[in-house]
């Protein structure tokens, strides 16, 4: 099972990283392709972006060095708090294909917090 859950945090990280490093150095190709960003501040955005690359990061270098390991549950916790919120954000604007893949994404980071508090800790 701890395999497994690597991969989850991978996988987790690899999402986040992405799709934070689109908002926070490709924002003006994410505007084309992502209606939402159009409507949302460049601030916010960008602040966004920090956010999930942090929590990219969080999810895999501290149990991946073994130093604070605890700080890996932690950051996917953020993960699953950013989409929360992006839930709640595109239920006000009706995107329900966005809902699903926020609901989507937001397991992964849910996997790992529970894989690794009660599964398979570190």
């Amino acid at each position: 099972m701890n395999v497994a859950l690597w991969v989850v945090q991978l996988l987790t990280a690899l999402a986040f990283g992405q799709h934070g490093y689109s908002l926070l150095f490709g924002l003006e190709r994410a505007r084309k392709r992502l209606a939402w960003t159009r409507n949302v501040e460049t601030g916010i955005l960008r602040f966004i972006g920090v956010a999930e690359i942090l929590g990219a990061v969080g999810v895999l270098l501290p149990a991946a060095t073994g130093i604070l390991p605890w700080l890996s549950v932690l950051a996917a916790g953020g993960l699953v708090i950013i989409m929360v919120l992006a839930i709640v954000f595109h239920l006000f604007r009706r995107e329900w294909p966005n809902i699903l893949l926020n609901f989507v994404l937001g397991l992964f980071p849910a996997a790992v917090v529970y894989g690794r508090l009660v599964i398979a800790p570190f």
